[in-house]
């Protein structure tokens, strides 16, 4: 039976069928346009996207591009629910300095959120490092006297010096005119801003005195830099800014709080898209304003008051969006968060332990980038047109 089924394995390939099979391997797959591969690519995850890059040169160039990393990153940050892409940044200096994160998503759902060690540029155990800030999945920091500009996404990351390796405040922004990521450091006589795109540093020496800053780092919104500033410790306080595309300062009015008790503590962030603000008062209760339309102060609303039943007085700076449902992020101190649930004003997870050791500091970046700068001196060498 075997033989005779292998004698008539020639005859079922007749030349009329192979014929007709040759045929049909002559037709082409169809070509998709250029801009619907784009928008079919731009959604999925850049683990994928980096593994595409193999499938071949016309592919490798156009997810290299920066049209389509503008598109893919249009694609996640416009999403409603940003807890699939957004990661918590802990920076932790016992029992050595390490780097861990964890998933937006892991806090929000899980009893037991999963976090896991990152493992950054230059990382040595003794070395200290702080983190100047994130934008677009970019994180830059610090070790010691030198800075780094990092993507853990793709894996990138370029290291560059501050000539006067000295500063007090900090912020990292995103000229979108240029398409240039800025570092802004602040110290007592001057402000230099280091850009990726021409890859040095701009000295701007100003004569004002910016008194006593809230936090060390600036909120990014609306393409400036903002910190809350004082010129005294007194309750009278302001709202400084730096347009990163044009350098120049500006203020935003602050809102109008009415009669209260409020006093100093004040932390700024991002809720959405929106500059935003948590006010403590000594009544044990936090407000949350949002600023709907940015730059007019009648614009500032109360969107939440939350009480605050715990052992610490007030809450620290980190807060934010979680999802589209609208639960807000907030860090009650360096080993513990809790979730607020505005629609039902109540707190769903009202602690959430990252880990045995307490954290240094906290942040949020986006995971799912691709996004990396390149200097336009980098390209003149590549032979890259501008």
């Amino acid at each position: 039976m075997e033989s005779e089924a292998y004698h008539q394995q020639p005859q079922r390939s007749k030349p009329k069928r192979r014929k007709q099979s040759n045929q049909n391997s002559s037709y082409k797959i169809p070509t998709l346009p250029v801009e619907l591969i784009i928008e079919i690519l731009s959604r999925l995850p850049v683990k994928s996207l980096l593994k595409f890059r193999c499938v071949s040169r016309p592919w490798r160039c156009l997810i290299s591009s920066r049209k389509f990393i503008k598109a893919h990153l249009n694609a996640f940050t416009n999403k409603k629910d940003s807890t699939h892409h957004s990661r918590l940044l802990l920076r932790f200096v016992q029992p050595h300095h390490h780097l861990m994160d964890c998933s937006i998503r892991s806090l929000l759902y899980d009893s037991d959120p999963k976090i896991f060690q990152l493992s950054y540029p230059m990382q040595n155990p003794r070395k200290s490092f702080k983190i100047l800030g994130s934008v677009n999945g970019l994180i830059c920091f610090s070790s010691e006297s030198d800075l780094f500009l990092w993507n853990p996404s793709i894996r990138k990351f370029k290291k560059f010096c501050d000539p006067q390796s000295g500063y007090y405040f900090h912020g990292f922004g995103y000229d979108q005119l240029r398409d240039d990521y800025k570092l802004v450091i602040i110290s007592p006589k001057e402000v230099r801003i280091y850009s990726s795109n021409s890859d040095s540093w701009r000295i701007i020496v100003h004569d004002r005195q910016y008194g006593l800053f809230r936090e060390d780092e600036g909120v990014f919104v609306n393409g400036k830099l903002h910190w809350a500033n004082s010129p005294s410790q007194d309750e009278h306080w302001d709202i400084i800014c730096i347009d990163v595309t044009d350098e120049k300062w500006g203020k935003v009015e602050k809102p109008f709080y009415g009669e209260g008790d409020f006093d100093l503590t004040l932390s700024m962030g991002v809720l959405g898209n929106d500059l935003s603000i948590l006010c403590n008062n000594q009544s044990l209760q936090t407000h949350v304003w949002i600023m709907k339309e940015y730059g007019i102060k009648e614009s500032w609303t109360k969107m939440y008051t939350i009480n605050r039943s715990y052992n610490s007085r007030y809450f620290s700076p980190l807060f934010c969006k979680m999802s589209n449902k609208g639960e807000i992020l907030i860090q009650l101190n360096q080993s513990t968060f809790m979730i607020y649930d505005p629609k039902n004003d109540s707190i769903i997870c009202q602690k959430v332990t990252i880990t045995d050791y307490p954290f240094w500091e906290a942040g949020i970046y986006m995971n799912e980038s691709l996004v990396w700068p390149i200097s336009q001196k980098g390209m003149m060498q590549r032979g890259v047109k501008l």
